[in-house]
């Protein structure tokens, strides 16, 4: 069946004569007639009754146009929900990103997605930065936002923010009266880690190494707030980027700047590379 004998027969049926469906339509009578005979043969039934003088349409010819009628707002609502859907009106978007970078930038990144396009729907996946990696590389999510560097032969990388590492500590440890602390110097200190899943543990053990040491682990977490907690009850230190001191208050807990050259906490918004943005990720990405 073909779009144009559809709207053959709706002509037709709107004014119950070929003649003046001719008229309207600005198509030939010979042209209506061949195109309703033809829907009528593929569909098997008889759709006009041309036995009366008048034109009347048969209980199959009542069917199909008001079917027919459905179809064609359809497809014209078509090009409409096509224009919405490329201006990042509606969809839904998968976005992966450890719970700390979550923490710290998810809740503007969704107040600007519902402030400018409020039908896109954020599905959140909060995991360490390599199992967002390896969800974005399967195409299990769509996006992800991790520590950097990462594989750009894999990905299509979009840096987002950079900030410095902290050393976090008790005030009654003697590192809280310095004004710096090089690295090297937590050489015998015990640190408090993220979890082995997430890129800040590798992150930090790497710089530690280059700085000279292999550090000592007394806890891992996949919480930031409990690695605080188990620093402000003297069960080690850490090093966490400054912006996590906008999200506690515990008085018990200084913050030291690292000496020269600083550690930098380098964020990015992975996309597989070569794969396909919908219009809602493509309003997503402009973002930022």
């Amino acid at each position: 069946m073909e779009l144009k004998d559809f709207q053959a027969f709706i002509h037709v049926a709107n004014h119950l004569s070929f003649t003046k469906a001719a008229e309207y339509s600005y198509i030939s009578q010979p042209s209506l007639s061949k195109s309703v005979k033809k829907l009528e043969e593929e569909l098997n039934v008889i759709l006009f009754n041309r036995s009366t003088r008048s034109l009347r349409m048969t209980d199959a010819g009542d069917i199909v146009y008001e079917q027919g009628q459905q179809i064609l707002q359809l497809l014209g609502e078509l090009p409409v929900l096509l224009e919405e859907l490329a201006e990042g009106v509606s969809g839904e978007i998968k976005i992966g990103m450890p719970p700390l970078i979550g923490t710290l930038f998810f809740p503007q990144i969704a107040k600007n997605i519902s402030k400018n396009y409020p039908h896109i729907k954020i599905e959140l996946h909060e995991l360490g930065a390599k199992v967002v990696e390896e969800l974005v590389d399967k195409g299990q999510i769509d996006a992800g936002i991790i520590v950097l560097p990462t594989n750009q032969d894999v990905f299509q990388v979009h840096p987002f923010i950079s900030d410095e590492f902290f050393l976090f500590v008790h005030t009654d440890h003697p590192f809280a009266k310095r004004d710096a602390v090089a690295l090297s110097e937590l050489k015998n200190e015990q640190l408090i880690l993220f979890s082995k899943s997430f890129a800040l543990h590798r992150y930090i053990i790497g710089a530690c190494k280059e700085a000279g040491f292999n550090p000592t682990i007394s806890y891992e977490s996949s919480q930031w707030d409990l690695i605080i907690e188990l620093v402000a009850a003297k069960l080690g230190i850490t090093l966490l980027p400054q912006s996590i001191s906008t999200k506690f208050t515990n008085k018990k807990i200084k913050m030291i700047p690292l000496q020269e050259p600083p550690l930098l906490w380098e964020l990015g918004i992975v996309t597989k590379k070569n794969s396909y943005h919908s219009f809602a990720l493509k309003k997503f990405m402009q973002l930022f």
